[in-house]
């Protein structure tokens, strides 16, 4: 598992986000690169996890990947948004959490 944190500001909450990806996925790097747009916005992290490395994960994603979750301030996962970032959901997501 990959981890990479974007901070801006000195927001005191860190958003959690899970990237579900694999290694040869070009629009898995697309999605990755993409998320820099949002640093300025909010403080997140990144959890980067290779669906390949667990079967439960293939069989929940392996069609849809990338695959973008929000971890909500109860530790809901909500779908972002799979295959293309949507801007949209993520900014709406960032902008929701709890500062």
């Amino acid at each position: 598992m990959r981890v990479a944190a974007f901070f801006t500001g000195g927001a005191p909450e860190v958003i959690n986000l899970t990237l579900y990806s694999r290694s040869y996925c070009h629009l898995c790097d697309d999605m990755s690169a993409a998320l820099n747009a949002f640093q300025s916005l909010r403080s997140f992290q990144v959890n980067v996890v290779d669906v390949d490395a667990d079967a439960l994960l293939v069989a929940r994603y392996d069609e849809l990947v990338p695959v973008l979750i929000g971890h909500d301030a109860n530790g809901a996962e909500i779908e972002l948004c799979h295959y293309f970032l949507s801007g949209d959901a993520v900014r709406d997501f960032l902008l929701a959490q709890p500062a």
